[in-house]
């Protein structure tokens, strides 16, 4: 598996805001998340559901930004910054760096989020 080339595929496919399309084709059926606000999911339905839910939860995109991606073996990271309007009337501004561990079949088998503030 070329593990760079699946990571800029998903990266590509996040960067044009289709969160929930990309944990879809690229995660295993038991993918595990975490993040750093203690959040974490154990399989990939799960992890369809949150990104279901905060999908639907954005009001407006002002910007998805991916920085860089680098790969070592069968782990790639990469950095993204993410700007937007809730319809809570929040916002959101995460600069952050997304670590992927990859299996042997090209799915996300553990994703992990790290605060890039």
């Amino acid at each position: 598996m070329d593990i760079k080339s699946l990571a800029t595929e998903m990266d590509g496919i996040i960067g044009k805001g289709a969160i929930v399309d990309a944990v879809k084709q690229f995660f295993a059926e038991d993918a595990t998340t975490s993040d750093y606000n203690g959040l974490a999911t154990t399989d990939k339905q799960q992890m369809v559901e949150k990104m279901e839910g905060f999908a639907g939860a954005i009001a407006q995109v002002n910007g998805i930004t991916h920085h860089h991606t680098i790969v070592d073996g069968n782990v790639s990271a990469s950095e993204f910054t993410f700007d937007f309007n809730m319809k809570d009337d929040s916002k959101i501004y995460w600069h952050e760096i997304i670590r992927r561990v990859w299996n042997n079949d090209g799915k996300v088998v553990e994703e992990e989020y790290f605060n890039a503030q």
